[in-house]
C-alpha cells in the first residue's frame, strides 16, 4: 500500500490521523510520516501490519475502541 492508499483509506473511513493512531497503538506523528509523499525526508514506508489492518478496516471490521461516528 503506497503513502497515498493509506491516506485515502484513512479518509474512506472517517479516520483522524490520532483515531486511527489509537486503534493501531501508533503515534499520530508516525501516521502522518506514513502518509507522507515519498520526496520528503521524514516520509516513511507504510508499515506492512498496518496496510493489512487498513484493509481490513475497509472490509469491515471494527475493532474495540472503534470512534462513534461524527455528527
Amino acid at each position: 500500500m503506497t503513502s497515498e492508499e493509506f491516506k485515502e483509506a484513512r479518509r474512506k473511513l472517517g479516520l483522524t490521523q490520532s483515531e486511527l493512531g489509537a486503534l493501531l497503538d501508533t503515534a499520530p506523528q508516525t501516521i502522518r510520516k506514513w502518509e507522507m509523499a515519498d520526496t520528503r525526508s521524514t516520509a516513511r514506508s507504510v508499515n506492512p501490519v498496518a496496510a493489512r489492518a487498513m484493509e481490513w478496516f475497509l472490509s469491515g471490521f471494527r475493532p474495540d475502541g472503534w470512534p462513534e461516528p461524527k455528527p
